[in-house]
């Protein structure tokens, strides 16, 4: 959807995605954040090292989760939900759907108002993080995924990274329209299909694992 977002952004302008150094959040269940210089994706924020989301908890401080891991009373499966699925702004308030936590804020609800500040808060703090990567020379900030239906968050937002550069917003998870896209770019020779070769058994990667599938 990152890539997909840019080359719509690209196209809007008149250019061509690889001319182009671009920040780009994902703002979903999860929440990611890339860096892209001249049609690649030089640096990432995964769903699980940044910003907290609707339903993950995002990067939390490491000695409180291995205090949890060992206190006897998770389970792995649990530690896992509270990471994904059951963290985030759900242990928070209970629910994920930004509409609800919306309606919240306006309905004048005092936690609700301040966890959706330190959402803005901590995505503007990730696009700020991968400004450096591209030496500060970034075109555009895009903003796409669910999450950027929402104007109140957008504004905010924006308040924090705009004199980084313009920001742009393509709300929308759009993963299988992006996929459809991506193919259609090959097809007609626009961008070359990348081939991923599968790992034999005895094979292992940088962090010196077994990979479990070819993927």
């Amino acid at each position: 959807n990152a890539r997909a977002t840019g080359h719509k952004y690209a196209e809007a302008m008149g250019r061509k995605y690889e001319d182009m150094n671009l920040v780009i959040a994902h703002l979903g269940g999860g929440i990611s954040i890339s860096a892209h210089e001249y049609g690649k994706i030089v640096d990432a924020i995964p769903d699980d090292a940044g910003p907290f989301s609707p339903e993950r908890s995002g990067s939390v401080p490491l000695s409180y989760v291995v205090k949890m891991c060992y206190s006897g009373n998770y389970t792995e499966k649990e530690m896992r939900r509270k990471l994904r699925g059951m963290g985030g702004l759900k242990a928070y308030l209970g629910t994920y759907d930004m509409r609800e936590i919306e309606a919240m804020v306006e309905g004048g609800d005092p936690v609700a108002g301040a966890l959706f500040e330190a959402e803005a808060y901590q995505i503007g703090k990730g696009i700020g993080e991968m400004a450096p990567v591209l030496r500060g020379n970034v075109d555009a900030i895009l903003l796409t995924g669910g999450m950027a239906y929402s104007r109140r968050l957008v504004r905010l937002i924006e308040g924090y990274v705009s004199f980084l550069a313009p920001v742009k917003v393509y709300p929308g998870e759009n993963e299988l329209e992006s996929l459809a896209l991506g193919a259609l770019r090959i097809l007609r020779g626009e961008e070359k299909a990348s081939v991923f070769h599968a790992c034999r058994p005895t094979e292992t990667n940088l962090l010196g694992q077994v990979p479990v599938s070819g993927a």
